[in-house]
């Protein structure tokens, strides 16, 4: 009972350094460890992981040193050892009391260790081999019962399981990683406005990611687009970019006619080639003169357009290849790059043709940016001997008295006249202070510099300055000093107020993330060394954007002031409130007793939500959801446990009237695949998983087909169908929308146009834009564009925008509206009715038509009609069409006809369907 007893007792401890997310090596140790103390008749055991070679070399076990070997020198070769073999085909446990009557142990070790009995197991899980496990003697055999073997099993299982852990916690911050990455890149893409910055941090992530800086990429030619040349080259490359195109002219390439080349063009796909040498795609002179030894060679491409390819060649044998991670993460890079380039290489391309024209003027800029550059120098000269002249000067003798003081220098002091300091000794500036120096004058420099001391005015009052000490010399002998000297007051307040905004939010004045990331840190130092607990909750508020969108980011910036000031009566001493950025704050509590500690804060939160928030003349409800994430249960570092808060939060946002919850690790699954489908979607378009459905709109006084709505649907290649209302917010966050609402308007105007082409005449679609695609700089160019590509006369286009869109940005929204409608598109707005518009405001804007929201054609029949007889009557005397959407019944149909709205769409009459369907259904 009592070995039982300790059995339990040392599998509990493995899981919780399993739970704890220990080091590996941690973990393994504790498992040999707890198989020796098991079997006590074992003189070895050995754990044994696999290698990228194929072989298994030794990782942990005990004895540390065997025949003067450590155990990371011995390497299992299963030519020899059949055992070895055997287990790692089976994946089961191979004990053998006697290996004199079998051939499988290898023969060697056998001999050289006197081996007697030995027990082979596999570490594995679900089917997957982690790795080996062996159990032997010294030449006195083991003889183990079945229930010992059965323990050893279940002390591996623990190992398979640790290492299960650390792959999947690996693969999850692999995916962080990438993300992050992406998210970077887009980052510093969005700030950047010529080729070479774009190319260069282009460069700097695939270099990162792919340990190689020998990048170049070829462009097609902005004025002959059939040929292809050499571009751009990293910095970072064996190659200076100079030579690099030195050499494509002498070998005279025509990238036109590579066949690697157009083949990557073609298929719209990276190739990869690691030995050159064994392909005969590559031409094969250029790789001689460039010692190009293997190659990896990506498009650029943006909304299906090639706009050239990356190459990354390996000039050096022996490199490890690249795996399919790397190339994948290093063609969402480029496809990152391609969108920001495609503007900046129109721009080129009207630059080129401006610059052909415009030599002569280019030259006189040039003499002209030469003389701007002089007066410049003269200004910065003149600059420097007017700050001079305000610096405080004063000389001392060798009695330490001053001898003279500029104007500047004794204002500066508070004295009305210099002459007020003349043979006044140097202490009642400095009030004795370091400035005094020894007898001994001639052993210092002849010039010192002091960064900071204090100096006292006649007032006694202190000021920070910088001073400058140099000797007066005659004949080599001191004589005196000169002291040039500056008041650095405001500097210093300055200081002060970049250290204090360095650490505390300067709206709230709560400590920023920077401040509470110490704090955290420190924290939990001190709750692991004292087996404490702690707790992180991650706060944000509800339908915080309303009040920003409706009323103005000032009264935001009220509200959250006033949130700060709740939440900081509601924390104990020693916790800190921190606002994490937007609507985002994080409470860290040290020292929990237990969950009741917790409770409080929260019940007491909830408490002093329950008052309004008064903004001026209006008054909010606002409520907020909360995550709560627990130390040492959720993690150990300051990272994990904002994540995991975070994580929590998001839950409590899922479930109205459910204020906070506790983190799980089930949590945590759900938003690694949230991550997941976040990455995917940056290559959706790309790999043409993004496709169109359109639904019929449709008179119902003689069921003839209006127009359709264009409506954009992901078919996953591992999940199937994403809905949109999952994807399209993913899309909104990431910027993506941008991207795909130009996909969407460009294929459902060129399906239109085919279909007119064919005969089949429909007057109008209808497709919605996002908030993100109105704060486009230039809509009204890019939508010109499409329409001019496409050949569709603009007449046919409508346009649906929701009221929030034209409320949040009113004079730019207004703005391209009026641009829109006078090019001849027609304007919607759609779901008319849920948001925030003035209806005197509504009589102003460019609209045709308004789009009835499906919640009140639901409604309409049994409970309320009244908002959709408001809507058709308002679009009768406003003289606009009206069209309700979400029609499902015969009887609802009906009723919106006997109240004159007559254009419909909705399953009633047909569901969103692919082009193909939809012509064979009405044509």
């Amino acid at each position: 009972m009592s070995q039982d007893h300790s059995r339990y007792s040392r599998l509990a401890n493995i899981t919780k350094m399993i739970n704890m997310k220990l080091d590996l090596r941690e973990v393994m140790e504790q498992v040999t460890l707890a198989i020796s103390e098991e079997i006590m008749r074992c003189d070895s055991v050995g754990i044994y992981m696999p290698q990228p070679d194929g072989t298994f070399r030794g990782y942990v076990g005990k004895p540390e040193v065997i025949n003067g070997r450590t155990l990371d020198m011995h390497v299992i070769d299963t030519d020899y050892d059949l055992l070895a073999k055997e287990v790692i085909e089976t994946k089961k446990t191979i004990y053998i009391p006697d290996t004199s009557r079998d051939n499988r142990p290898d023969p060697r070790a056998v001999e050289a260790f006197q081996i007697k009995s030995l027990l082979a197991l596999p570490i594995s899980f679900e089917g997957e081999l982690f790795g080996l496990v062996f159990l032997f003697d010294y030449g006195i055999p083991m003889n183990l019962t079945e229930d010992e073997i059965q323990a050893v099993e279940a002390y591996v299982n623990m190992a398979a399981v640790a290492i299960q852990n650390a792959s999947n916690l690996a693969r999850k911050e692999m995916l962080l990683n990438e993300k992050q990455l992406l998210l970077d890149v887009s980052k510093d893409l969005s700030m950047y406005t010529t080729l070479q910055e774009c190319f260069d941090s282009c460069f700097f992530y695939i270099q990162k990611v792919l340990n190689n800086p020998n990048i170049g990429v070829h462009l097609f030619d902005p004025i002959a687009k059939k040929r292809i040349k050499p571009a751009k080259l990293s910095k970072e490359s064996d190659w200076t970019e100079e030579k690099w195109l030195e050499t494509h002219n002498e070998l005279d390439v025509d990238d036109s006619n590579d066949v690697l080349m157009q083949e990557v063009i073609e298929k719209k796909a990276y190739i990869y080639i690691p030995d050159v040498s064994i392909d005969d795609r590559p031409n094969h002179d250029v790789c001689r003169n460039f010692g190009i030894r293997g190659l990896v060679m990506f498009p650029l491409i943006t909304m299906g357009e090639v706009l050239g390819q990356i190459s990354v060649v390996t000039l050096e044998d022996n490199v490890p290849p690249y795996n399919e991670t790397q190339l994948q993460l290093a063609q969402s890079i480029i496809d990152t790059t391609a969108s920001a380039l495609s503007h900046l290489l129109y721009m080129e391309k009207q630059e080129i043709l401006i610059e052909e024209r415009t030599s002569e003027v280019l030259e006189k800029n040039k003499e002209l940016e030469e003389v701007v550059s002089e007066l410049k120098h003269l200004s910065r000269e003149k600059e420097l001997i007017l700050n001079s002249a305000g610096e405080g000067i004063f000389g001392l003798d060798l009695y330490r008295n001053i001898t003279f003081c500029n104007p500047a220098g004794a204002a500066m002091l508070g004295y009305t006249s210099e002459s007020e300091l003349i043979g006044k000794p140097v202490k009642l500036i400095t009030n004795g202070q370091a400035m005094d120096r020894s007898d001994n004058a001639s052993a210092y420099p002849d010039t010192y510099f002091e960064e900071y001391q204090e100096f006292y005015r006649k007032d006694c009052s202190r000021f920070p300055v910088e001073y400058v000490t140099s000797l007066i010399k005659e004949n080599d002998k001191v004589v005196g000093e000169v002291v040039t000297f500056k008041d650095i007051t405001q500097r210093k307040q300055l200081e002060e107020k970049i250290k204090y905004y360095a650490y505390f939010d300067s709206l709230t004045d709560l400590p920023n993330r920077v401040l509470l990331m110490d704090r955290l840190t420190q924290g939990l130092k001190y709750a692991k060394k004292n087996g404490e607990k702690a707790a992180v909750l991650f706060l944000d508020l509800d339908r915080f954007k309303l009040v920003n969108d409706s009323l103005g980011h000032s009264y935001g910036d009220l509200l959250l002031k006033e949130v700060a000031q709740r939440l900081m009566t509601c924390v104990p001493e020693g916790a800190t409130v921190s606002r994490q950025g937007g609507d985002e704050f994080t409470i860290f509590l040290p020292l929990v007793k237990e969950d009741s500690d917790i409770l409080k804060v929260i019940k007491c939160i909830d408490a002093v939500f329950v008052d309004s928030f008064k903004l001026n003349e209006h008054e909010m409800h606002i409520k907020t959801s909360i995550g709560i994430a627990l130390f040492p249960e959720n993690g150990d570092t300051a990272e994990i446990l904002i994540k995991n808060a975070d994580t929590a939060m998001y839950k409590s946002k899922e479930r109205p009237g459910t204020s906070f919850h506790f983190f799980s690790e089930e949590m945590d699954i759900r938003s690694y695949e949230s991550i997941k489908l976040e990455n995917d979607l940056y290559r959706a378009i790309e790999k043409e998983e993004l496709f169109i459905h359109y639904q019929p709109q449709i008179d119902y006084r003689n069921n003839e087909i209006v127009g359709v709505e264009a409506l954009l649907r992901w078919k996953h290649p591992e999940y199937g169908l994403i809905p949109p209302d999952r994807f399209i917010p993913l899309a909104e966050e990431t910027g993506l929308i941008v991207q795909i609402g130009d996909w969407v308007l460009r294929r459902a105007c060129q399906q239109l146009k085919k279909w007119h082409d064919e005969g089949f005449a429909l007057p109008r679609l209808s497709v919605n834009l996002s908030v993100h695609q109105f704060e486009q700089t230039d809509l009204f160019g890019s939508i010109k564009k499409i329409l001019n590509e496409t050949g569709l006369d603009p007449s046919f286009l409508e346009l649906e925008l929701t009221e929030n869109l034209i409320v949040k940005n009113t004079e730019l929204t207004l703005e391209t509206m009026k641009q829109l409608k006078e090019y001849g598109i027609k304007i919607a707005i759609d779901d008319f009715g849920t948001g925030y518009s003035s209806l005197g405001y509504l009589r102003n804007l460019p609209i045709s038509k308004l789009k009835i929201d499906k919640s009140f054609v639901d409604q309409m029949l049994v409970d309320d009609a009244a908002i959709t007889n408001t809507i058709i009557t308002l679009a009768k005397n406003l003289n606009l069409e009206v069209i309700a959407e979400g029609v499902e019944t015969k009887e609802q149909a009906d009723y919106l006809l006997e109240q004159d709205c007559v254009l419909m769409q909705g399953y009633y009459f047909s569901r969103p369907l692919d082009a193909e369907t939809l012509t064979n259904k009405y044509v």
